[in-house]
């Protein structure tokens, strides 16, 4: 009888993001890597502890990577990586965007 591998999560994420500081209108880019786990973990990305809905078009969350085009002052805050899996969710450090 096979039995399932063990499902797990890591605590400790790979990369955590990192503050980041740009001028209004460009781009901001945080990266991210999740904490090791089975099944591999998916990730989101929160703003001030809210999920950020990736549909708006001046955002695009690709692999670890969450993209702002054409940043606004609205745009500034701290923002968390959050790696998901079936076992739970683990939470990155936060990361401080800013736009001066």
């Amino acid at each position: 009888m096979e039995s399932d591998p063990v499902k797990v999560l890591r605590d400790d994420f790979r990369q955590n993001p990192t503050d980041v500081v740009v001028a209004a209108g460009e781009p901001a880019i945080l990266e991210c890597q999740p904490p090791r786990g089975h099944p591999e973990p998916t990730i989101y990305w929160k703003k001030d502890k809210v999920r950020i809905d990736d549909r708006e078009e001046r955002i695009s969350i690709r692999g670890g990577k969450l993209m702002i085009s054409n940043t606004r002052k609205s745009d500034a805050g701290m923002y968390t990586c959050v790696g998901t899996n079936m076992v739970g969710e683990r939470d990155s450090d936060p990361a401080e965007l800013t736009v001066f």
